[in-house]
């Protein structure tokens, strides 16, 4: 569903208190995005019980109830988890996973609000989810005439509103300040082959899984929680990260000169997760224009120039990561990678080649 308009956790809220309540609405979302849980707080906040179908795990006979003779007619009795006296908020969850038969079902409900004979009660409402094609999970093609019946809208991770979310929600510190550093981190492509890959909800997992040990849990300990959850190299940095904050590195310091880059053979990952978080600050503080740079951007320019020369000492490819783009496509400027390839001609080179 490209042609959907994508819309954050926190616009998701005011569109279907709008849009929700006079039609009924599709979510597209990769897995572990929130889609279940935004629909939940939003039925929570309009004051509606929220009643959740898997697609999945449907069928016709769930949507439609079964045949009974009553005075010598046969008629259909709907299930008494969707046949209810007062409105409520019907979330059909994975409902491009369900079979055609169960689709079919569906049509009269979703656009008629009306099930056989039972009309589904005023106020209610109803709204659908489910992941796309290419994020490698359980769907099928959602018929035209459903299409038709639906308000369609994307979800999109927003590292801004989770970290916002995780603060009230008292996610584990090491999750939020690594999430703080690496915001790119949060969510990644469901890759083609089975192997965790980062989420919102791997992440909050892992936060749980965190508390779970206490704080005596070890580093191999977070290591096994990690990979069991995350991007495998998501999972890699998060360890690393976990090992700075223990053995007290601290980028601030080294900026300050009261540190050097760790340069022993065992702390190679430390080292990566510095260097990353010294390109990401300069493409947060740096701005794209020289001749907007002020005295405090030209200070961490020139420091962070003379830490890329001693970096590139200890290991030339470190230094070269500087430079290179993020996850996400974000890049130091231009101005100031011209002024480190001055600096440092020998990177220069090998950027070339």
């Amino acid at each position: 569903m490209e042609a959907a308009q994508a819309l954050t956790p926190v616009m998701l809220a005011p569109f279907l208190l709008n849009v929700a309540t006079v039609l009924p609405v599709f979510i597209w979302g990769p897995p572990g995005i929130g889609k279940s849980a935004l629909v939940r707080q939003f039925a929570d906040a309009v004051g509606l019980p929220c009643v959740s179908l898997l697609g999945s795990q449907l069928a016709p006979e769930d949507i439609i109830g079964v045949p009974q003779i009553v005075d010598g007619r046969s008629r259909f009795c709907p299930p008494t988890l969707i046949a209810r006296d007062e409105p409520y908020c019907l979330f059909l969850d994975e409902l491009n996973a369900c079979s055609q038969e169960v689709q079919k079902a569906f049509y009269s409900l979703i656009l008629d609000r009306r099930i056989g004979e039972f009309m589904l009660p005023a106020g209610t409402i109803v709204i659908g989810a489910g992941n796309r094609t290419e994020d490698a999970a359980i769907t099928r093609p959602l018929s035209s005439a459903l299409i038709n019946r639906l308000v369609h809208v994307q979800l999109r991770a927003s590292a801004r509103d989770w970290l916002a979310w995780a603060e009230q929600a008292g996610v584990h510190e090491l999750v939020v300040s690594y999430l703080m550093q690496r915001s790119d981190h949060l969510w990644s492509k469901p890759p083609k082959h089975e192997e965790p890959f980062s989420t919102p909800r791997g992440w909050d997992m892992l936060s749980r899984a965190l508390f779970a040990y206490g704080p005596g849990i070890t580093l191999e300990e977070i290591g096994i929680l990690a990979s069991g959850l995350l991007t495998p190299a998501h999972a890699r940095q998060f360890v690393a990260f976990a090992k700075l904050r223990e053995r007290a590195h601290d980028l601030g310091a080294i900026l300050k000169g009261e540190r050097g880059w760790p340069e022993k053979p065992d702390e190679r990952d430390v080292l990566y997760v510095l260097v990353q978080q010294l390109r990401d600050r300069l493409i947060k503080e740096l701005p794209d224009e020289e001749s907007r740079v002020g005295g405090e951007a030209r200070q961490l320019a020139n420091r962070a120039k003379e830490l890329v020369v001693s970096l590139a000492r200890i290991s030339t490819e470190m230094a070269q990561l500087v430079v290179t783009e993020t996850e996400s496509g974000l890049a130091l400027p231009s101005w100031y990678t011209i002024e480190l390839a001055r600096a440092l001609p020998r990177l220069a080179a090998q950027r070339a080649g």
